[in-house]
């Protein structure tokens, strides 16, 4: 007869067991495939080999997300998942759902830090929920409750984000503001996007290049310029919202030259601004625009003209 003891053992041994097989299935989900393997669906365009699962492929892409190696989280995992979603839509509604709450979830991880590893999951996936927020564009398949949520999302990681780093010489590319300007453009032009939306998006936008205390280098300005520019050509525009919007950045930007020491951060709230009104002017130009959106291109040339 077996002893308790030996009983106590062998389940002990048996659960050790399962537990460590099921963390090595685990590792291997998302982590099975080579570098070459995903090279070489880069290289054709997207093309997945025979026997191999797309869904399952993009989760250990999703995984890859932050990675500090620029290859792995940019041009292969960013780029491949991109694909798949909005140029060859080979993935079902239900899938990219999937996605979707694991994406929103990974904006809220680290929240609040700067200068650690943790912003790359953060941004990478703020810019593949772009793609989804494209694909639904063009083939809808967020319900009201899953775009709302999304939006809110987008919004409190524009807010929240701190590290403000565009591009790293080892890393690549960081760029957590751009990112989240890519987001943002997409559901901005979304039937679901209400005029009171237009003016939180745009209040979120306007606090974010106040509270950066930096001017951004990499372009962000051109990239948030987008957002503002796909509001503008909204049927639904509201030009009275934007000129109290455009007048309160006129009224913060007055009051940096009567500031006594005139500090770097009041710069670059000025530097921001700036280079975003100019970036709105010169898309706004390549646009065909009517009615409110013309009075909004001539208010935001007069302001231009007396910086």
């Amino acid at each position: 007869m077996t002893s308790p003891l030996k009983l106590a053992v062998y389940a002990f041994l048996f659960s050790f067991t399962l537990l460590t097989a099921a963390e090595a299935w685990q590792a291997r989900s998302t982590t099975s495939h080579s570098r070459e393997f995903w090279l070489s669906i880069v290289k054709h365009n997207g093309a997945v080999p025979e026997g191999e699962s797309i869904p399952g492929l993009a989760r250990e892409l999703s995984s890859l997300l932050g990675s500090p190696d620029p290859e792995l989280r940019d041009d292969i995992a960013y780029s491949i998942l991109d694909a798949w979603i909005v140029r060859q839509r080979r993935l079902s509604p239900s899938e990219l759902l999937v996605l979707l709450d694991e994406w929103r979830a990974n904006l809220r991880k680290g929240l609040g830090e700067s200068g650690t590893d943790s912003v790359l999951k953060r941004s990478f996936s703020a810019l593949c929920l772009a793609s989804l927020a494209e694909y639904d564009l063009r083939s809808s398949f967020l319900d009201e409750s899953h775009y709302r949520a999304l939006l809110a999302d987008a919004l409190a990681y524009l807010k929240g984000e701190r590290d403000l780093r565009g591009f790293d010489g080892a890393k690549g590319w960081i760029h957590s503001t751009a990112h989240t300007a890519d987001l943002l453009k997409p559901l901005a032009s979304n039937a679901l996007f209400t005029k009171n939306d237009q003016q939180a998006v745009l209040a979120a936008i306007s606090e974010k290049l106040s509270s950066a205390r930096e001017v951004y280098t990499q372009g962000e300005q051109g990239r948030l310029a987008q957002t503002v520019v796909a509001i503008v050509r909204r049927s639904d525009f509201d030009g009275a919202a934007f000129d109290g919007w455009l007048a309160q950045l006129k009224e913060e930007d007055r009051g940096t030259w009567s500031e006594k020491p005139l500090t770097p951060a009041a710069l670059a709230r000025y530097q921001n601004h700036t280079y975003m009104f100019e970036a709105i002017v010169a898309r706004m130009s390549m646009e065909s625009l009517s009615g409110a959106a013309v009075t909004a291109r001539e208010a935001l040339v007069n302001v231009l003209k007396r910086r």
